[in-house]
């Protein structure tokens, strides 16, 4: 399956506050916010939604095509992403400005406060997305994750005009994009991917109800963190609700949803049935879970299968066995 991942590609500096956001937070004084947090550390890891989702695909055997743009100093992120299988060929190199940089930290509770520099991502409208399906000789799914906006609608209407199926991942950049870009976003999407905020923050903004929203789409995924993921599709009434693989540790949640999508997509290529999709997605979101930074997870093929056997049965393990050649 030719899927090629559009996106946000970025360096994550990743905090962790020793402590709980909330109980520094004074409700009549949230208009005058000024705090300061001492934080115990510091990792610098490699990041950006769209290059979390392709090396997650790619550390399933697939080869995605990244979709991007990046600053000059993107030479040994390129290589990294090289050497684990993900096609960067497609990734625009500014002239003028940086890689995007994410900066994180993250609460005793798992809460975050981040902020997001855009960097060389703002020339990501520039990229057309007719060269790309060339090389490849079509595309069978664009996944349209978090990027510039101008680039998302932009990526959005050529799949339309182009027929190329694609997924919609409005994500953090519905803050940023009022209801008619992000209804130009979701209408006639394959897939639209929300965690349980943004759907609500995505009915909000378009005026649509929830069922209006799921019968502009074919499939739409929610996931709900602890609580699992819901399935739900229009057409023939399917709502499956997939529960978490149980992590042994949660030292860091960012990259969970990036990783999520990337087992999700990994099992439709594989014609896996949505539910066991959602579950290889949950596998990935777990690994990633418990380790700091969205591309640093091990397991080899041989532990993949004993933890979604453990948490789905031995018929789900069985069925992810065959695509994975290493076990």
């Amino acid at each position: 399956m030719r899927i090629a991942v559009t996106g946000s590609i970025a360096t994550d500096h990743l905090m962790r506050f020793p402590g709980r956001f909330a109980d520094q937070l004074i409700s009549d004084q949230l208009e005058r916010v000024s705090l300061s947090f001492l934080v115990d550390e510091l990792v610098i890891r490699r990041g950006g939604v769209a290059a979390n989702i392709s090396y997650g695909l790619a550390r399933l055997g697939l080869t995605p095509i990244l979709v991007g743009a990046v600053g000059e100093d993107f030479a040994d992120y390129r290589s990294w992403l090289d050497r684990h299988g993900v096609d960067t060929a497609s990734v625009h190199v500014s002239e003028v400005a940086h890689t995007a940089r994410f900066v994180c930290t993250t609460d005793e509770d798992l809460c975050q406060i981040a902020s997001f520099y855009p960097g060389a991502m703002s020339e990501a409208r520039n990229i057309e997305l007719a060269p790309v399906a060339e090389r490849f000789g079509g595309l069978d799914l664009v996944v349209i994750s978090p990027n510039d906006p101008e680039a998302m609608l932009r990526h959005t209407d050529e799949c339309r005009q182009r027929g190329y199926p694609f997924a919609a991942d409005p994500s953090q950049q519905l803050a940023r994009m009022d209801g008619a870009d992000v209804r130009q976003l979701v209408e006639g999407a394959t897939y639209l991917l929300c965690n349980e905020y943004e759907k609500a923050l995505l009915e909000q903004k378009t005026g649509w109800s929830d069922a209006e929203v799921l019968a502009r789409v074919d499939t739409r995924i929610t996931t709900h963190g602890a609580d699992g993921v819901r399935i739900e599709r229009a057409a023939d009434g399917t709502s499956l609700q997939v529960p978490v693989v149980p992590a042994r540790d949660t030292p860091d949640p960012t990259g969970v949803g990036d990783a999520f999508r990337a087992g999700f997509f990994a099992g439709r290529s594989w014609n896996f049935s949505l539910e066991r999709s959602a579950q290889v997605g949950c596998l990935l979101a777990t690994l990633v879970l418990e380790t700091v930074g969205p591309q640093e997870y091990e397991a080899d093929d041989a532990e993949l299968l004993k933890r979604f056997g453990e948490a789905y049965g031995p018929d789900a393990a069985a069925e992810l066995k065959t695509m994975l050649p290493g076990a």
